[in-house]
């Protein structure tokens, strides 16, 4: 599906670090759960390696970005409708995500690449060069009703490499000039660049841009988030593009218990204030080895008492577990803990007037593109 020829890469470098990688999220590299051969390494020697970083002079280590071509043959994807994923169709320029965001529960599906998880999920990218003429030629298939599509639900459409790359604002343009029904879900500013097609599908009721927003606090955001926007900028962005006629709604996601928790009522206050319309929150999710990177997070980012307090309430959600699968669970997870989360949101999503717009997207204006070139008219 995707080819990793010598003329599909850009700036290949090994990308295992002897140091804590500049401004990247994770700090250990899990071993792909689909390998058969594993290497394990003894404790006194993990410590020692551990001793030595701690006194390892000069700058951080600096693990540069590599980006693969994915030579995919189509760019629609359909999934699996749950409870907790409510949307049938998908649109993912790129795999992986320099954000780094240390949480991210897509990290996991960068295994099934034949990669880790852990930096290789922020450093390793997979772009889709073809997606704009894919996208094209899908749409154009008699065989494709224009259902909404959420314009990457797995990586963030608008992480750094689209500033150079641009295939999001290309597919954007065709989802536009289509009238197809579109969402996304972003961390960063780079949105407003965009804001003239978020406008034009819009005035369609046929564009609705998500912004997902986890602190206000700027320095935990840094360390949760190292190459996404700041807090301060994902609330720029809600007003300008709300002051340009966008619906947006905000994603408080993920709610990490006992550290970002005691912050709903005020991000629901800053979000409604920008001008968002719509607000929604989930649990910290930690499937597979995302345990294992955030607990590693925790002890090096958090005091080690609050580092406990944080472990000890994700397990008393998660029914003394760190991660449960269930489709009833894992978006919210149980117990007091979560039900105190949900009357929160409810007491103050009232109070600031959030969640009043529900109108769905409209498929009113979709008109299939002309392969040859133009549109059609009827």
């Amino acid at each position: 599906m995707f080819g990793m020829g010598e003329d599909d890469v850009f700036s290949f470098r090994d990308a295992l670090p002897d140091v804590l990688a500049h401004r990247r999220g994770a700090g250990i590299y899990p071993v792909n759960r689909f390998e058969t051969v594993r290497l394990h390494g003894l404790g006194e020697e993990l410590d020692r390696q551990s001793i030595e970083r701690q006194h390892v002079d000069g700058p951080p280590h600096r693990v540069e970005r590599q980006v693969f071509f994915d030579r995919t043959q189509r760019i629609i994807n359909q999934v699996s409708k749950t409870a907790d994923v409510p949307f049938d169709w998908t649109l993912n320029p790129y795999r992986g995500c320099e954000h780094g965001c240390i949480y991210c529960f897509a990290r996991p599906y960068h295994e099934y690449l034949g990669f880790s998880c852990g930096l290789d999920f922020e450093t390793k990218l997979m772009a889709k060069p073809d997606a704009p003429a894919l996208l094209k030629r899908e749409l154009a298939s008699p065989g494709w009703k224009p259902e909404p599509i959420v314009m990457s639900a797995i990586t963030d459409i608008y992480q750094p490499i689209e500033h150079k790359m641009r295939i999001a604002r290309q597919c954007l343009e065709v989802l536009a000039d289509c009238g197809q029904p579109v969402t996304t879900m972003t961390k960063s500013a780079l949105v407003l660049r965009d804001t003239d097609l978020w406008s034009r599908l819009a005035k369609m009721n046929a564009g609705r841009v998500t912004i997902t927003l986890v602190t206000l606090d700027s320095d935990l955001a840094q360390k949760l988030e190292p190459r996404a926007s700041s807090p301060a900028g994902r609330l720029r962005a809600i007003r300008e593009l709300t002051a340009a006629g966008i619906p947006v709604s905000v994603n408080i996601a993920p709610i990490i218990p006992g550290l970002t928790d005691v912050e709903l009522p005020q991000i629901l206050q800053a979000v409604a204030e920008a001008g968002a319309r719509r607000a929604a929150w989930v649990l910290l999710r930690l499937p597979y080895q995302l345990k294992d990177l955030f607990l590693d997070w925790l002890q090096r980012s958090v005091h080690p008492d609050r580092a406990r307090k944080v472990e000890s309430l994700i397990r008393q959600s998660r029914g003394g577990k760190l991660y449960q699968a269930s489709y009833d669970d894992r978006r919210r997870g149980k117990g007091h803990f979560t039900e105190q989360l949900a009357q929160t949101f409810d007491v103050f999503t009232r109070k600031y007037g959030l969640n009043r717009d529900i109108r769905p997207l409209s498929t009113a204006h979709f008109r299939r593109p002309d392969l040859g070139g133009q549109m059609r008219l009827f």
